[in-house]
């Protein structure tokens, strides 16, 4: 081991005995591909996202009381507003680097769930959930909903025009909850929508130290397994087996790379916040329960489940003379339960139906795979449809095509495409199959014959 590095550990081990685990970490190999990249892309925007949340929470007025704007922004002076939508809009248009750390930290949430779902599909696609590393791939799933609840409690805080909406469509989803929708509704709201103003504080103590502490947790856990665990690898020759780690040591392989993608990623959301503007809630005014927009949409992530409420026929479970569940249940409840459900419970399913229960430290490629990758194709165009729905008005705009022709086409196309989907993909996969045995084959041909070309001229080397 260097100088370098040798003296640090040995004056650590000499007061803490803790030399063992430095080298061991150490030496901890990372699989040297680009796709393994995705997750730290998410820790570092989660660090960008903790770093500027300080920042914007020492600015940031959690309180709906009503007061009046004199500000310098002219189209909101003299307008009544909540003291939340007021510190925001001041802390955008007056406080140095106001604007800045705020269109960061929301650039950093987009980016973090992005790299969460485009994580959560190499994972898929590559069969790196199986056994043993199915409870990484839960402790995943964990994280991407948590931050979608994160996330939306985050804009909701603002209490500008857009943020009113998706909470007062939130609101009506709560309502549908079987049973316990109203007692939970009075709970959290205190009273009928827009409630009291406590839920305000509350959304403020749960984005800023609750939600945060637990997703801190689920990192932490799930970065102590992978460790545990270690990473898949992709097999390329004969050195990556089931058994044999292949990759880049932690040092001095992988940490200056992790550090220089860490400040890539950072100064890549510092520009896009000084750059490109995001959610100029200036632009909306502040909530009134009366008003509406059209054109402003929620952050992307949320387009899904708006979707999902647009495409549900109008259909409530009556019972008597009670609606014991209403429609809004079933697109804003039921839907993203179902699309949890079937991920969570994948590695399972997959076990059971394929009778594969061995341990698997190598990747796949998705065409190895083929039921796998066509499955997975199906369920994300599922989503995908739903999604596209969500933004059905921007498409009329844009197209011209009727809200009515829209919804029939969709509810049609989120059935008949992923069928679709799933037997082109599985042939495409099965074809891909092939061509690689043709492809193997053909190489072992002439390695034979290159062999038994050599094997001939050394029979006719003269003997001296």
């Amino acid at each position: 081991m260097s100088e370098p590095v040798r003296d640090p550990i040995q004056f650590i081990d000499e007061r803490t005995a803790a030399a063992p685990l430095l080298k061991k970490a150490l030496r901890y190999l990372f699989p040297d591909h680009w796709s393994f990249l995705l997750g730290e892309i998410a820790l570092y925007s989660f660090i960008v996202l903790i770093a500027t949340g300080v920042y914007l929470a020492l600015s940031f007025e959690p309180s709906l009381a009503k007061t009046v704007y004199h500000g310098p922004y002219a189209p909101l002076r003299g307008r009544e507003m909540s003291d939340a939508y007021k510190s925001v809009v001041e802390m955008s248009l007056t406080y140095k680097a106001g604007l800045l750390m705020r269109q960061t930290h929301h650039w950093a949430a987009d980016v973090f769930m992005a790299s969460i779902v485009a994580h959560l599909m190499r994972v898929f696609f590559t069969g790196a959930y199986r056994k043993p590393r199915e409870l990484t791939w839960l402790i995943g799933l964990a994280l991407l909903f948590t931050s979608l609840l994160e996330g939306y409690l985050g804009y909701s805080l603002v209490d500008d025009l857009l943020s009113g909406i998706g909470l007062a469509i939130g609101y009506g989803v709560l309502l549908s909850v079987p049973l316990v929708g109203g007692p939970l509704g009075v709970l959290l709201f205190g009273a009928a929508f827009p409630g009291k103003g406590v839920f305000e504080s509350r959304m403020y103590i749960a984005h800023v130290f609750i939600i945060p502490a637990l997703l801190a947790t689920l990192i932490g856990a799930h970065l102590a397994l992978v460790m545990a665990r270690h990473h898949t690898q992709f097999k390329r020759d004969a050195r990556h087996t089931q058994r044999r780690l292949v990759g880049v040591p932690m040092f001095p392989g992988q940490a200056p790379r992790s550090l220089a993608l860490m400040l890539a990623v950072a100064a890549v959301l510092f520009l896009l916040g000084g750059l490109v503007q995001i959610n100029p809630i200036w632009q909306w005014g502040p909530f009134e329960p009366w008003l509406g927009t059209n054109g402003a949409q929620p952050d992307w992530y949320l387009g899904w489940l708006i979707g999902a409420l647009r495409l549900m026929p109008s259909f409530d479970v009556v019972i008597g003379h009670y609606t014991v569940i209403p429609n809004p249940f079933w697109g804003g409840i039921a839907f993203p339960l179902v699309v949890l459900a079937v991920l969570a419970a994948f590695p399972w399913a997959e076990r059971r139906l394929t009778g594969d229960r061995t341990v698997h430290n190598l990747a796949d490629r998705p065409r190895e795979a083929p039921n796998r990758t066509a499955f997975g194709v199906a369920f994300l165009s599922w989503i995908f449809l739903v999604f596209v729905f969500g933004a059905a008005d921007r498409l009329y705009v844009l197209f011209g095509v009727s809200y009515e022709t829209l919804l029939t086409v969709f509810r049609v196309a989120i059935w008949a495409v992923p069928a679709l989907a799933f037997l082109i993909v599985r042939r495409l996969c099965r074809e891909l199959q092939h061509a690689d045995r043709v492809e193997h084959e053909r190489e072992l041909a002439e390695q034979e014959a290159a062999r038994q070309e050599a094997e001939l001229m050394r029979r006719r080397e003269p003997v001296i």
